[in-house]
């Protein structure tokens, strides 16, 4: 476990334990994203060969989603947020790591736009844990 200090007064403790375990069974995507793809088939055809596109190359699984779970960070896309965290739990990325990829957005995007992103995180890692 690591401590590290915001300020003096505030330290923020940082455990590595994962928090999902794996699973065979690939979780479904919200339903709001299944009716969508059920009025739109085809858009959601070109939304899996994107997917599928993309995931080539030199990165892992893993690494991909922290990376994706930056840029949706970067963006400001609260779904996209929510979405890349509970698949990197599913992937096994811990808490730490989650962490880690948040704290890295104060810089460049801003305190205000990071302590957004850090409640959309505790939620989502809130309901995993009552899930």
């Amino acid at each position: 476990m690591q401590n590290f200090h915001l300020s003096e007064r505030e330290p923020v403790l940082i455990q590595a334990t994962p928090m999902a375990k794996k699973t065979s069974a690939k979780p479904q995507p919200p339903k709001p994203y299944r009716d969508f793809v059920r009025k739109y088939p085809m858009l959601g055809e070109a939304w899996e060969l994107t997917a599928k596109a993309s995931a080539a190359g030199p990165l892992d699984a893993r690494e991909a989603r922290l990376v994706k779970l930056g840029i949706a960070i970067g963006a400001q896309r609260e779904g996209a947020v929510r979405a890349s965290v509970r698949k990197a739990l599913e992937l096994g990325v811990t808490r730490a790591e989650l962490d880690q990829v948040v704290a890295l957005a104060a810089g460049t995007a801003g305190f205000p736009a990071t302590v957004a992103v850090f409640a959309w995180v505790a939620d989502e890692l809130g309901r995993k844990r009552r899930g």
